[in-house]
């Protein structure tokens, strides 16, 4: 039996969490010490940043496509099983598209895009509001993009799928407003992270007025103040962090 102070540590679940953006938070949270469920489709480096935090907190760490509704049944169940709560998630796992016009895009990039950065989200939100209500709330952050707010050329299924999350996000924001549960969505410009690290840094820096890449640990700080108290009167709300580039 876990004693009563280890019962009410608070949990946070990240999806996409074993690299760049989840992977932040992660080590930010550990510090606190926040206890953990951490998920991503890598084996060798989600079980590498499990050791890397083992020390500071309790982890769990489920290897698995978030795709599939049925592993992230597994994974919340598994969280009450170990935790019994969770208060946190930050649901960021997601993919880009090829550059390709409509008419070039194949249907099953497509369906693939939609699957990873907007259906797997909803399975996330259908199976972590229920927990979150046992224990009274909680507060969710969902990665959509800058893009999610804006368009672009050839990008179609990465610009509509983070369309999807901004719409999905507000949707969950009023469904649970009243029952303590935030919902808010963070929209990341060009990062430094393994997803962009093979296009050219100084090209794309040179396109954001503040002349630079954001860092994944500048979008994890958003996350953990989207996270804390100091944000509870805010939900539904899309923050954008893309050193200017949207607005230009």
């Amino acid at each position: 039996m876990e004693n009563n102070q280890n019962l009410n540590q608070r949990v946070a679940m990240i999806t996409g969490a074993a690299s760049g953006i989840g992977k932040a938070v992660a080590c930010i949270m550990a510090d606190q010490p926040y206890r953990l469920c951490l998920i991503d489709f890598n084996e060798q480096e989600l079980h590498t940043l499990q050791a890397q935090l083992q020390d500071k907190t309790e982890i769990i760490a489920m290897c698995g496509d978030v795709t599939d509704a049925s592993f992230i049944h597994t994974a919340i169940n598994e969280i009450e099983k170990k935790f019994g709560r969770l208060d946190y998630v930050l649901n960021n796992a997601g993919m880009t598209s090829a550059a390709k016009s409509i008419v070039d895009l194949e249907f099953e990039e497509w369906h693939r895009v939609m699957n990873v950065n907007v259906h797997s989200i909803y399975y996330c939100l259908h199976y972590q509001i229920p927990l979150m209500l046992k224990t009274g709330g909680g507060s969710i952050v969902n990665t959509s993009s800058m893009l999610g707010l804006i368009g672009t050329k050839k990008r179609a299924a990465y610009v509509a799928s983070k369309h999807a999350v901004t719409g999905l996000t507000k949707a969950a924001a009023l469904d649970y407003a009243a029952e303590n549960i935030r919902v808010n969505s963070v929209h990341p410009g060009y990062i430094e992270t393994p997803l962009i690290a093979h296009i050219d840094s100084e090209m794309l820096a040179a396109k954001h007025p503040v002349g630079r890449l954001g860092t994944a640990e500048e979008v994890a700080a958003l996350v953990k103040f989207l996270w804390s108290d100091e944000a509870k009167f805010i939900t539904g709300s899309q923050y954008v962090i893309d050193g200017g580039y949207s607005i230009q």
